[in-house]
């Protein structure tokens, strides 16, 4: 796919979440979310959130048992130290839900719905504390059993990404060119910071502020007090989140180069490395290696020199962040015949997972 149908993709993703944060109708045309522990793989999409054994991609559970017009799942499901999966909703209730990891089960007595949006964005977990971002504009505040308290913050734009937070501050990123620092303790928001282009992704934390890629094709580091400097440019929109590994930062853009910064110097470690294919997702970055998916469906593992190792072709699109399960790296194609596949670190596809019917 070309870079401009892949733009308009991406674009028609976003006017369907608008409309159906506006109307509430629901939006069915995404790609899903993923997340791991040391037992499943969770996997948001469609009507449904499955759990699948890492070991041998068979299905354990899914949420609900039956399909719902009311219920519409690709946000990434997020696990709690208390042991919850908080998964939220872009169907027509708007929920955000907890449920149990072993079972699938519902752990509140309630689902929170009380926004006006789809929930893109995952939420964090922090301080006892859960804060959520919608794509109505407001960060909601809830306590670990799903009430509400505090009052919702109102921010600016579409919320489409998971805040992160450095230990004290909240940074919450938008579609609408800015980021947010919320002071959790005081419920106190700074002035919106205007970075000049949509930010899809979230910031990447580091001593004293936090790395950000958006729509302007920059990485920026931002400190809490508004300050901010582009370190360094890539060819065309970063949509997926950086990932800071040991000084490095690792990045890509949607004409499909991957990079690899060093934030002491602000200079490239690589040449160029590219897919085939614009990359979406957020790099995963391991040990020895990181992995990219392409949306034409290629999937690279590429050294620590930026050497690709291998490439292999998984059908469909790739919009997901890969995620590493052990010694297994999971990946989650769109419009594929299977819903989840798992490599080794060589390559080797060691299982396919397809939802029952």
């Amino acid at each position: 796919m070309n870079k401009k149908k892949l733009i308009l993709v991406l674009l028609l993703a976003l006017a369907a979440l608008a409309l159906s944060a506006c109307s509430g109708q629901v939006a069915t045309n995404n790609w899903p979310g993923l997340s791991v522990d040391g037992e499943h793989a969770y996997l948001a999409t469609g009507s449904f959130v499955y759990a699948v054994d890492v070991k041998t991609g068979k299905q354990v559970w899914k949420y609900p048992e039956e399909a719902s017009g009311s219920l519409l799942f690709y946000a990434t499901p997020v696990l709690t130290d208390d042991g919850q999966l908080l998964i939220g909703s872009a169907g027509t209730n708007h929920s955000l839900l907890s449920l149990d990891p072993a079972t699938g089960r519902e752990n509140w007595a309630a689902p929170f719905t009380d926004a006006k949006g789809a929930w893109v964005a995952s939420p964090l977990a922090f301080n006892n504390a859960i804060y959520a971002p919608n794509t109505d504009g407001f960060l909601y505040i809830l306590n670990m059993s799903g009430a509400e308290i505090a009052d919702p913050i109102e921010l600016s734009g579409a919320l489409w990404s998971a805040p992160v937070t450095d230990g004290n501050l909240l940074y919450v990123t938008s579609l609408d060119h800015h980021l947010h620092v919320v002071n959790p303790a005081t419920g106190e928001v700074s002035d919106a910071i205007d970075l000049g282009g949509g930010i899809p992704g979230s910031p990447a934390v580091t001593d004293g502020g936090v790395f950000v890629g958006s729509f302007t094709t920059a990485i920026e580091f931002v400190q809490p007090n508004g300050e901010h400097e582009v370190i360094a440019n890539a060819g065309n929109w970063i949509w997926g989140t950086p990932v800071l590994d040991n000084g490095t930062l690792y990045y890509a853009d949607l004409s499909g180069n991957l990079f690899s910064l060093d934030t002491a110097t602000k200079t490239q470690n690589w040449g160029t490395v590219k897919p085939d294919g614009p990359v979406v997702a957020s790099l995963l970055v391991t040990e020895t290696q990181i992995y990219a998916v392409a949306e034409d469906g290629n999937f690279i593992a590429v050294d620590r020199d930026g050497k690709i190792v291998w490439e292999k072709e998984t059908g469909g699109k790739n919009y997901t962040t890969p995620a590493l399960a052990g010694d297994l790296i999971l990946v989650a194609p769109y419009q594929t015949e299977f819903a989840l596949a798992a490599y080794d670190a060589d390559g080797k596809q060691a299982w396919t997972f397809t939802p029952e019917k």
